[in-house]
């Protein structure tokens, strides 16, 4: 599996790139287990105040590597393993990460790298980088254990508008649709970004920690899905469209979606 995904120390800050040379920087399966990884021992390091989500050679993440999807989610039970054990954990590891976290965006932010960001605690982006999730042309939604950030973020209308039209947009639009935390010139992302892990890692690292677990709890969770909930969301992957729309992204045509 293709792909590599950093973690680097510099006193108290950890700055994790994501590396898909030729993908633009699309995750591979390895490269979610090793954020999952990765993230559990950050959350484990108290010494750090600040950790800087980035990708390598001008863009974020260009969502997942759908090259792999004929291996990695071939069938029903696949496509639930690689959605539940694979991204899901990785996702919940950004999420629950103890310390600040900073996503800095430029380039293409779509699909799973836009479910990255949306479970860091701030991104900064750069006035040229896309957004959107246009996994409605592959034939299948988002996943349950992948649509918290976003639905946080982005409330419930403006998450449909996302998914149901497929649409990549600009950075403006991003910060008005409540995704973003700042938009700067590219020429200023590097100082802005700069700036910011400075008054992170500024603040009293216990308080940040206790601000994030009280936020946590305090935020409303909804009731895990059942069982029967999680089968019907799960039932598309043996459909002609999931498998349509896989076919047609990796042939480089247009998909003929027919609702079976």
């Amino acid at each position: 599996m293709g792909g590599t995904v950093t973690f680097a120390r510099d006193g108290a800050v950890a700055t994790v790139t994501l590396s898909h040379p030729g993908k633009l920087n699309a995750i591979s399966t390895s490269m979610w287990q090793a954020l999952a990884t990765g993230f559990a021992e950050l959350a484990a390091d108290t010494s750090l105040r600040c950790v800087v989500v980035r990708g390598a050679e001008g863009n974020f993440a260009a969502g997942a590597d759908i090259a792999e999807f004929p291996v990695v989610r071939g069938d029903e039970a696949s496509v639930r393993r690689y959605h539940t054990e694979i991204l899901a954990p990785a996702l919940a590891a950004i999420a629950t990460c103890p310390h600040p976290t900073l996503a800095m965006i430029e380039g293409v932010c779509v699909g799973g790298g836009l479910e990255i960001a949306c479970h860091c605690d701030l991104r900064i982006a750069a006035a040229g980088s896309r957004f959107g999730v246009p996994i409605n042309r592959l034939g299948f939604p988002m996943a349950p254990g992948e649509l918290g950030g976003l639905l946080a973020l982005a409330g419930r209308a403006v998450t449909l508008e996302i998914l149901l039209e497929g649409r990549v947009f600009d950075a403006a639009e991003a910060e008005r649709k409540g995704l973003l935390t700042r938009v700067v010139a590219e020429s200023a992302l590097h100082d802005e970004v700069a700036a910011t892990v400075q008054r992170l890692c500024a603040g009293a690292p216990l308080a940040a920690r206790i601000n994030k677990a009280t936020i946590r709890r305090l935020s409303s969770d909804p009731a895990p899905l059942t069982a029967a909930e999680i089968d019907a969301h799960f039932a598309y992957a043996g459909s002609r469209d999931h498998a349509e729309g896989v076919a047609a992204f990796l042939a480089h045509r247009r998909p003929e979606f027919t609702g079976e």
